[in-house]
């Protein structure tokens, strides 16, 4: 079953969305199972462990903004 242009970009604003869900549960995910994880906020990267202490790891340049850009390839 093929799905109509609109379905399709309907589907694809879904992504980012259904991603950052998934890296939130992730994040919590590894917490409650034990591990520390690495964050990035206000140019630092930071280590985050399950008893909410952050440890300071290093400095790193603030991430670029980038446009989003659309395009489509035609149909053969």
């Amino acid at each position: 079953m093929a799905l109509s242009d609109k379905a399709v970009d309907y589907l694809e604003q879904q992504i980012p969305e259904l991603a950052a869900i998934a890296t939130r549960q992730a994040y919590w995910q590894s917490l409650a199972s034990g591990d520390s994880v690495l964050v990035a906020e206000n140019g630092q990267i930071l280590e985050v462990k399950p008893d909410g202490t952050r440890t300071y790891i290093k400095t790193v340049d603030k991430p670029k903004v980038v446009t989003q850009k659309h395009f489509r390839i035609p149909k053969a």
